[in-house]
């Protein structure tokens, strides 16, 4: 089956609509799926869930749909360097779910594996346990956290062939395969397609069972976050 589009839009229209909860790949900027993103911006969808480690910046990343106000809600675990994000979340212009980082990775793992839910120790006794069931193990305290089921994943990879085969580069990983075993359908994005058989079956990441729309973005901008560098001697 060839899951290749002709881009991203293409890949997008139809199955994205206003409401939905999208999960988005990526860690601060490094392997987040830009192209989606400026596609999702491009389509004009609005009051959205977005399931993602960041928020982007003012310019970039899922910053481009704050700015744009398409953002009902973030789950996040991690919103700093993002002053639109902050102004709007001040405001009471939009919502937040903090969920602490291995938790949030737990989360999307749970809703790719089928568990509905999980019991873990870390934020009992704090804002993160408020209103959720709290249940003693072995003596220790433990909170409740339901796995998410985003409806539509948006995801970055390296290499996939036609049939949704990946590879990811390095720790471009990050939170990708997650996101991507969470959605009810999985959109790539990937810098080169190959054809179905040609990618080794011991370097696959990610099995095409989990993948369903792929679309080619050969040169991704691939900003890096924060850059300090020294002043000429």
């Amino acid at each position: 089956m060839d899951k290749v589009y002709p881009g991203a839009n293409e890949a997008l229209r139809g199955l994205l609509k206003d409401g939905q909860t999208i999960a988005v790949g990526g860690f601060g900027l490094c392997g987040i799926p830009e192209a989606l993103i400026a596609a999702v911006r491009d389509l004009g969808v609005k009051d959205l869930t977005c399931i993602s480690n960041n928020a982007g910046v003012d310019d970039f990343g899922l910053g481009i749909l704050l700015k744009t106000r398409q953002v009902r809600k973030m789950i996040a675990s991690y919103v700093g360097e993002n002053k639109e994000f902050e102004r709007q979340y001040l405001a009471g212009e939009l919502e937040l779910e903090f969920t602490p980082q291995g938790t949030l990775a737990e989360r999307l793992r749970a809703g790719g594996a089928g568990i509905p839910a999980f019991f873990t120790r870390t934020g009992v006794g704090t804002i993160v346990a408020e209103g959720k069931e709290i249940r003693e193990f072995d003596g220790h305290q433990y909170v409740m956290e339901r796995a998410l089921l985003p409806e539509v994943s948006l995801v970055k990879a390296y290499i996939a062939d036609r049939s949704g085969n990946l590879i990811f580069h390095k720790t471009a990983r990050n939170f990708n395969p997650s996101v991507a075993q969470a959605g009810r359908v999985t959109v790539v994005e990937v810098e080169k397609v190959v054809e179905t058989g040609e990618l080794d079956p011991d370097q696959i990441h990610l099995p095409g069972i989990f993948v369903h729309r792929i679309v080619i973005n050969a040169n991704p901008e691939k900003r890096i976050e924060q850059r300090t560098v020294r002043a000429a001697s």
